[in-house]
């Protein structure tokens, strides 16, 4: 039952070492089960449990431990579960996590006591027990997840957004909801989105002239508002080589389509060509959620979303860390690293796409369902085969406030703007993103001990990962960090951060700053300070105060040109 929850909860047994086999060999009967699950027989005693827990608790391939005990005449519980609290107390093996499940009720709940008083967890199944592992293991993975640097993509996702309000309204206008193949596509292109180029055809002598120029094979499809799923219809023929298969395919999927729908608008078909490439099909769509806004899904694609219910889903802003993890939760990302003859599909083009999908999300709040389905991907191109596009009419007319369909605040890009050094040099004023990792660690050696006490009230000598990221990843509703970023000779650099975090009123917030010892004395400190003011006014806050040494004068000097009282305390 164990082993079976493990694997239903996505979890696997662990493979015991050489040495963790042939130490139980010599401790345990001839016909114990010989490995993962260990089955210690019935004759099992307290001192066997405590060896056999010992062992495994040595083994590095272990990461944890769930004992399961059944009554049995020879062996008393509490014995067990008093020689289990003292191996975990007297080894080193307390950071392994060690589960129980003491089955027996009554018989067992002097034991259970006594595990639960000694800080080791105790379940009435094994399969409850198996939960909570899982969902402890998925918890640290979502941390350390967070806790990784994503990497710098890329992707151009600042196209002209006016045309693209275009289409929007046009669509609208003439009182529909769902963009046609054609103008989703397009909609899709003003983002580099990689797309098959589609045209439409209403009649069958435009589709020939389409055909022609395209050059054969094409593919046909359906082109109706009303019919969405156009395979199920009969309304999509692929591989068309000629002109007599074109015309018989046009005629054959209009009869479809109007035997599938009567009722339904027939406006001709989408001509495509045919990409004859081998690779694979997923799906990346999203929905708008009445609570959370708009949800992205990523999954199997073409008929395997709905047959294998194969996805995952993520919220917007993406970027490549966390578009890499909805990926991780799929099957099909398994297949998308190669099988077989199949070779690997590109997955860094991927995550760039899906990045720019998020992107698209948050500058158009109008978009209330996106269909890409399926988007071909393989070892060095993706396509969008089909795409829909559906939007909310009302937001189309309306003024919507920026970002106000998120739950997550995205990057705020109006912060940015640029300023001339003394010296004549040009920096860029940005907010801090999660990949500055690296560039913020470097700028980190770069401060002398009195810097660093001055900022941090004490002598730093160096950050962990976990540290660096919980600088470089924050919340943008609740904090805001500026950097100077200074491009020399094609490499980047940051030259000291502004932070300010509000506080749970968003009326009142703490500001800070550091610069690097190099680039202080070219007035970097003053402008860091002032623009963190005016981007605090921005957001409503009311007051900004500072904590400081006494002894850090300079600082201390800055705040009162800029205006700040002083308080001893």
């Amino acid at each position: 039952m164990a082993t079976d929850a493990i694997i239903a909860n996505g979890g696997k047994l662990a493979k015991l070492s050489q040495k963790t086999m042939d130490y139980l060999n010599s401790i345990l009967p001839p016909f114990w089960s010989r490995g993962n699950p260990i089955d210690i027989l019935g004759d099992a005693k307290a001192d066997r449990y405590k060896a056999v827990m010992e062992a495994c608790l040595k083994d590095e391939n272990v990461d944890g431990i769930l004992l399961i005990y059944t009554p049995q005449a020879v062996a008393d519980p509490l014995e067990i579960a008093e020689s289990i609290v003292e191996l975990y107390k007297s080894t080193s093996y307390n950071y392994k996590t060690i589960l129980t499940s003491f089955l027996g009720y009554e018989a067992v709940e002097e034991a259970n006591k006594f595990l639960n008083k000694n800080n080791i967890p105790t379940y009435s199944t094994p399969e409850q027990a198996v939960k909570t592992y899982m969902y402890m293991y998925q918890y640290k993975s979502n941390l350390d997840l967070l806790y990784q640097t994503p990497e710098e993509l890329p992707v151009d996702v600042a196209p002209p957004k006016r045309p693209l309000m275009v289409i929007l309204k046009n669509v609208a206008m003439e009182n529909r909801e769902i963009l046609n193949e054609a103008e989703a596509k397009t909609f899709l292109e003003y983002y580099n989105f990689p797309v098959v180029k589609t045209e439409v055809a209403r009649t069958v002598d435009e589709a020939v002239s389409i055909a022609q120029r395209m050059g054969y094979p094409v593919v046909l499809k359906i082109l109706s508002p009303q019919i969405v799923h156009k395979t199920e219809a009969g309304g999509v023929v692929l591989d068309i080589n000629s002109e007599v298969e074109l015309r018989d395919a046009f005629n054959r999927i209009i009869q479809r389509a109007k035997e599938y729908d009567p009722n339904a608008e027939i406006l001709g078909v989408t001509v495509q060509r045919m990409v004859k490439k081998r690779g694979y099909e997923v799906i990346l769509g999203s929905k708008t959620d009445p609570l959370f806004g708009p949800v992205i899904l990523f999954g199997m694609g073409g008929i395997g979303v709905e047959l294998f219910k194969d996805y995952s889903i993520g919220l917007p802003p993406l970027n490549q860390t966390l578009v890499r993890r909805i990926m991780e939760e799929t099957k099909v990302y398994q297949l998308l690293k190669g099988y077989r003859n199949v070779p690997p599909a590109n997955l860094k083009l991927l995550e760039g796409i899906t990045v720019v999908f998020s992107q698209m999300l948050v500058d158009f709040p109008q978009l209330k369902e996106v269909d890409i389905n399926p988007l071909f991907v393989n070892e060095a191109d993706a396509f969008a085969f089909d795409a829909r596009i559906v939007i909310d009419r009302k937001k189309v007319f309306e003024k919507v406030e920026p970002h106000q369909h998120l739950v997550i605040t995205p990057y705020p890009k109006k912060y940015e703007t640029t300023w001339r050094l003394r010296d004549g040099r040009t920096v860029l004023l940005r907010p801090i993103k999660p990949e500055d990792e690296p560039l913020w660690l470097e700028m980190f050696k770069g401060f002398s001990e009195e810097s660093i006490r001055y900022r941090f009230f004490q002598v730093i000598k160096d950050t962990p990962h976990e540290t660096r990221i919980r600088y470089t990843n924050i919340d943008y509703d609740r904090e805001i960090a500026i950097v100077p970023e200074l491009t020399e000779n094609g490499q980047r650099k940051i030259l000291g951060v502004v932070r300010v975090g509000l506080d749970p009123d968003r009326k009142s917030g703490e500001i800070a700053f550091i610069v690097a010892d190099k680039y202080q004395h070219l007035g970097l400190g003053t402008k860091m300070v002032d623009y963190a003011i005016e981007i605090c006014k921005d957001m409503k806050v009311e007051k900004i105060y500072a904590i400081m040494l006494p002894d850090n004068y300079r600082a201390i000097r800055l705040m009162k040109k800029m205006g700040f009282s002083v308080e001893y305390l």
